[in-house]
């Protein structure tokens, strides 16, 4: 086929996760249950650290940010996914398809930029608490805030530019649920070595030097909590802990799709629904049920409505 004599692709076929219908189903209640749970949940965060007055620690402030993040996140592939779950033919616009793969690297980037952000801020706890409110303070966190804010958009928009200008006018079959880098580019009508190196640089490279620096910084900060004998030891470690968990669960999946030429495995669907659905939202869940100040907060505010 010419190119000069191809249609323009304006619309991709999803093929969706899963071509059994009765997996369909069962996947549909799952999702819808744990959505409808564990979405409350986040927005219940971020309602906590607003309302209680002794959550205001950088700490807090960086967390209720976590969770409005997962809870955006979350909305830009499982609501569509649930709705395609019941269709039979599942079909996203070029543009909506460029819109879904810009919020999903543009939040994605934000959090990861976050968690970084949120590694420091316990890096400067622990081990220089002398200097720890004169770094953090809440100008500080603010300016902190829009730059991980803006490492997203610079992150997103150069996935973007790349794909806009890749020629779409032969097959128009994704085989995936959601519109991501990998699948989208290989439906390009050119040859996309040179735009795949690219984006493995800009995506796989910086979840991977995020994930590496972020164990190395806990690596230090449990090193220097394990030789302390505060008092304060097993809080540290316990929330350093938590850090570990919320970061292995979000960058693994993160580096298995993108750290690597794109080509199809068995398993890539299911790594992303869990890194799209799944994680985003249990993430801040994590952070809250290792956190007592959070937990007290809440059973406080839930007694003054209830009483």
């Amino acid at each position: 086929m010419e190119s000069n004599n191809s249609t323009v692709v304006s619309e991709f076929i999803l093929l969706g996760l899963t071509q059994s219908r009765d997996i369909q189903l069962l996947v549909f209640v799952l999702v819808l249950i744990f959505y409808l749970i564990i979405l409350p949940g986040n927005f219940l965060i971020i309602l906590t650290i607003r309302l209680d007055p002794g959550l205001t620690a950088p700490l807090y402030f960086f967390l209720g940010n976590l969770a409005f993040l997962d809870a955006s996140y979350s909305f830009i592939v499982a609501p569509r996914m649930l709705v395609d779950f019941l269709s039979d033919k599942k079909v996203i616009s070029y543009k909506c398809c460029i819109t879904q793969l810009f919020f999903l690297h543009f939040l994605g980037g934000g959090e990861a930029l976050l968690l970084v952000v949120m590694a420091f801020d316990r890096y400067m706890a622990i081990c220089r608490p002398l200097h720890y409110s004169t770094v953090m303070n809440p100008r500080a966190c603010y300016v902190l805030l829009l730059a991980l804010w803006l490492g997203g958009f610079v992150h997103s928009i150069i996935q973007v530019a790349l794909i806009l200008h890749l020629p779409f006018c032969g097959p128009n079959r994704l085989d995936n649920f959601f519109c991501d880098v990998p699948q989208v580019i290989k439906l390009a009508y050119t040859d996309t070595f040179v735009v795949e190196l690219l984006m493995v640089f800009n995506s796989g490279l910086m979840t991977l030097l995020c994930f590496l620096g972020l164990l190395a910084s806990y690596a230090v900060i449990l090193c220097r909590v394990r030789g302390s004998s505060s008092e304060g030891k097993s809080k540290a470690m316990s929330t350093c802990t938590t850090h570990i968990i919320v970061i292995f669960l979000m960058f693994g999946p993160g580096i298995f799709i993108y750290t690597r030429p794109f080509r199809a495995f068995p398993a890539d669907k299911v790594v992303s629904l869990f890194h799209t659905v799944i994680f985003p939202l249990l993430n801040p869940v994590i952070y809250t049920l290792r956190n007592q100040e959070v937990k007290s907060s809440m059973k406080r505010l839930f007694n003054q409505h209830t009483a």
